[in-house]
């Protein structure tokens, strides 16, 4: 349990820093945040906890299946941002592009044979 706690405090801390970051500078922030660094924290809890290094593997691998579909994301919110539309009503339009394009996304790659719906 002491465990979860210290995974729980160091993953909090480190969004919480690089909210602050980006706050003051955008770009840094930006930057700092566009790093794969949840991904690899989890991928380093799961070594530490001793998954098998096959599991490690199947999580990079999908983690990249999964960002493919984000990515409209990034274009679409500064876009309808900048034509005055609400915060909270632009955060869910790019939430639903981003689920319209992961089902894409998920219907092409099946047909390669990479399964992306869990």
């Amino acid at each position: 349990m002491s465990f979860l706690i210290v995974k729980y405090s160091i993953t909090a801390f480190i969004i919480v820093i690089i909210s602050e970051i980006a706050k003051r500078h955008s770009k840094l922030g930006a930057l700092i945040s566009s790093l794969p660094l949840i991904t690899i924290m989890v991928m380093v809890w799961l070594y530490i906890e001793n998954q098998n290094i096959e599991k490690i593997s199947k999580h990079a691998y999908y983690t990249f299946w999964y960002v493919v579909p984000t990515m409209p994301m990034f274009i679409f919110l500064p876009w309808i941002l900048s034509k005055g539309i609400n915060f909270w009503i632009s955060l869910l339009g790019s939430i639903i592009l981003t689920l319209c394009c992961f089902i894409i996304t998920a219907i092409i790659t099946k047909k390669f044979g990479i399964d992306l719906i869990p």
